[in-house]
């Protein structure tokens, strides 16, 4: 072997550039990225660490592409285009993997360019809305006949000019004046030096009361629609920000609003992509609404009207009319019966809530309605069930979830339920996007859903349920969906935090003004009692008799990480008869339990602040001269006695003695004869002279007796 030679193993001279990989300069690399990205790159390209500006060749003198690039051990950057809201972050390719070293640089980088390239764009924005807050305040009202309006047989709808005679139209954002278009009068436009474009647009016309609000990219065809159709209409400036622009609109005005975008039919790029036409689909996915593109490739709908085209007829719905009215005669002659999911209980095509406390097993409840149905099961609690796929949107609780399904499969002996889907997560159903998510995710179903089930409306709502405004989004969304789908919509919703709201749901009453059907669910009064569901409200229909159910007990095959088994528990039914002699029984023993408390009190009781009061030793002491089977049944009949009028509001507890509470007259409550009392006061601890001398204690029975000053008025 040759001093300073190396040999591989096949004895061959080695090489280094045949054993390292190829790769392109930094410069190459960062170029090649950004035409990927659809971003043409400037001529020259500068790795400084500064922020560099240039044209991208889409609008002459619009430099509206950027660049940060930094040139070392591993060269990396980021690059965008303002005016089409692309960023991209870069990194060159340096023939090997990172070490971890390298790694933790480089995201140190990419954190600090992004804080320069964020502090230096705020700055840009900031100074250019000032700016174009001077030039707008300054420049003079457009008339109708500058040249390029009467080229396009437009008016001028608020366009102002600059001194250079060019139009100028506004760009906002969250109502803020941002930026500002330039037009002259043979078409050419320019942004304003900095401005913020992105999600930003020029709404002319008045939204209020619209039924139809059309986004488009550019101002002369925003004025064509605009005058043609008398609707509102959002010019967005670019083809790019239809969708971020029109997302924008969508929040503010509500799912009510139909939203059309009109897109030009652009001609082909070098790649044969047609950009108006892609983009203007994915704003009409974005904002949930339907996509008009005019019918002439290279042109827009203002090139369409003024080649004689019917821009009325483009718009209109491509929906078929015949047979949509229908004679009233005709109407009334065929009755038309109420189809259901459960009969008497759940309609079909319908918005229902089911609202209960929190704990109270409306989820339970809702489930066993839901998966019967699924399941294809023939009954639920004896009344009939329609089959039919059911998607479950759950916004809490999925952990919990899948243990009350999987109970209630084992309850109901059901091996598999193949039409009933669960959503991962939640999402704000009346946000656009939340919308078009749960719209397109179920649309991909193999099946279309008969029962919708949004679990809980609170976990799915962007805003204040107290909102007339902000629930009427949420029931738009949930119409918007009962229409696509022809499904039933069932909200699970909380009652009110007052006892006089238990009742009713919570939140703005345009919520039951809204609904076909509302279920209550009214916990019992101690565990293990029935809860109760009550029809509220049945638009169509006669209200049915409440039903009751309890919670029962499964237990599963599961096992959790400390080895015990896991289980659940499923709404089952109880028979209302059982629980009317239930409720009778516990009547007469609430009766009984009264009486012995109010014969305590005449024998040994005392008002305390206007209220009838027994200590619990005197009222133990008491009962000992009652007559008993044996001393064990007396101290029973005594603690359930507590225990009832207590739970029932009738008597009220209180360690330290100085509960007031609702009271008659002492007359009437000193009397037995005379009255019952409405309210007492039982303390469960000790007792105090209720004579002359209220700090001196009383440890003998026989000196309590009835104080002749709380008897007499």
């Amino acid at each position: 072997m040759s001093d300073g030679n190396i040999f591989n193993l096949l004895g061959t001279a080695f090489d280094p550039s045949q054993h390292q990989p190829h790769t392109e300069p930094p410069e190459a690399q960062l170029r090649d990225a950004m035409m990927r990205a659809g971003v043409r790159p400037p001529k020259e390209l500068v790795f400084d660490g500064a922020l560099h500006r240039f044209a991208t060749g889409k609008k002459a003198g619009d430099l509206s592409g950027w660049y940060i690039a930094h040139d070392d051990k591993l060269p990396a950057g980021c690059f965008g285009d303002w005016r089409e809201g692309v960023t991209v972050n870069w990194r060159a390719d340096i023939g090997r993997e990172l070490t971890i070293a390298e790694q933790m640089a480089h995201t140190r980088r990419v954190a600090d360019m992004k804080a320069q390239r964020e502090r230096e764009l705020m700055e840009r924005r900031e100074t250019a809305a000032d700016k174009a807050a001077d030039v707008w305040e300054a420049a003079a009202q457009a008339s109708d006949d500058h040249p390029y309006l009467a080229r396009k047989g437009v008016m001028a709808h608020g366009l102002r000019v600059a001194g250079d005679g060019r139009l100028i139209a506004p760009v906002f954002i969250g109502g803020e004046l941002t930026s500002l278009q330039y037009i002259a009068g043979d078409g050419s436009k320019l942004f304003l030096k900095g401005g913020a474009i992105a999600g930003g647009c020029w709404l002319i016309g008045e939204t209020q009361g619209a039924g139809t609000v059309y986004v488009c990219e550019g101002v002369a065809t925003g004025f064509t629609l605009h005058e043609v159709t008398g609707c509102p209409v959002a010019i967005t400036f670019s083809a790019g920000n239809m969708a971020p622009a029109g997302r924008a609109i969508r929040e503010r005005l509500g799912m009510a609003v139909s939203m059309v975008v009109v897109a030009d039919n652009d001609e082909p790029d070098s790649k044969g992509v047609q950009r108006g036409q892609v983009e203007g689909a994915k704003a009409a996915e974005a904002v949930g609404g339907r996509l008009v593109v005019s019918p002439v490739e290279g042109t827009d709908v203002n090139d369409f009207v003024q080649g004689g085209g019917d821009l009325l007829a483009l718009l209109a719905p491509q929906v078929q009319t015949e047979g949509w009215l229908i004679n009233s005669d005709d109407f009334a002659s065929v009755p038309q019966a109420i189809l259901w999911s459960i009969k008497g209980w759940l309609p079909q095509d319908a918005l229902i809530m089911v609202h209960g406390p929190s704990g109270s097993g409306k989820t339970f409840v809702v489930l066993d309605m839901v998966l019967h149905a699924a399941a294809g099961l023939p009954h639920w609690c004896g009344f009939k069930v329609n089959p039919g796929p059911v998607v479950y949107l759950a916004g809490e609780g999925h952990q919990g979830l899948r243990a009350r399904i999987a109970a209630w499969k084992r309850h109901n002996q059901v091996a598999n339920i193949k039409n009933a889907w669960v959503s991962r997560t939640g999402c704000d159903l009346n946000t656009p996007d939340g919308y078009q998510l749960a719209l397109e995710a179920i649309r991909a179903l193999p099946v279309i859903p008969a029962t919708l089930v949004v679990d809980t409306l609170h976990r799915f709502l962007k805003g204040d349920e107290n909102s007339a405004q902000d629930a009427k989004t949420m029931i738009d969304a949930c119409t918007a969906l009962s229409r696509e789908f022809g499904c039933t919509v069932i909200l699970v919703h909380h009652t009110g935090v007052n006892e006089d709201a238990q009742h009713r749901a919570r939140g703005s009453s345009a919520w039951r003004g809204a609904l076909d059907v509302e279920l209550s669910i009214v916990p019992g009064k101690e565990a293990g009692d029935p809860l109760t569901i009550i029809q509220r409200k049945q638009k169509d229909a006669e209200l049915l008799e409440p039903m009751f159910m309890r919670l029962t007990k499964v237990d599963l095959d599961w096992i959790d990480e400390d080895g015990d088994r896991v289980s659940s528990v499923v709404a089952t039914l109880v028979d209302a008869d059982d629980v009317e002699r239930q409720t009778q029984r516990e009547g007469k023993l609430e009766g009984k339990s009264r009486k012995l408390f109010e014969d305590a009190f005449m024998a040994v009781g005392r008002l305390s602040n206007g209220v009838p009061f027994v200590s619990a030793a005197a009222w133990n002491e008491w009962t000992k001269t009652q007559p008993w089977d044996n001393d064990g049944k007396r101290r029973r009949v005594l603690s359930e006695a507590k225990k009832l009028l207590i739970d029932s509001g009738y008597l009220g507890a209180n360690k330290s003695m100085d509960i007031s509470s609702k009271t008659t007259s002492r007359r009437s409550l000193c009397r037995y004869a005379s009255a019952t009392p409405k309210k007492a006061l039982f303390g469960l601890f000790g007792f105090t002279c209720f004579e002359q001398s209220e700090q001196k204690n009383i440890r003998k029975i026989n000196d309590l007796r009835m104080c002749s000053a709380c008897c007499s008025d």
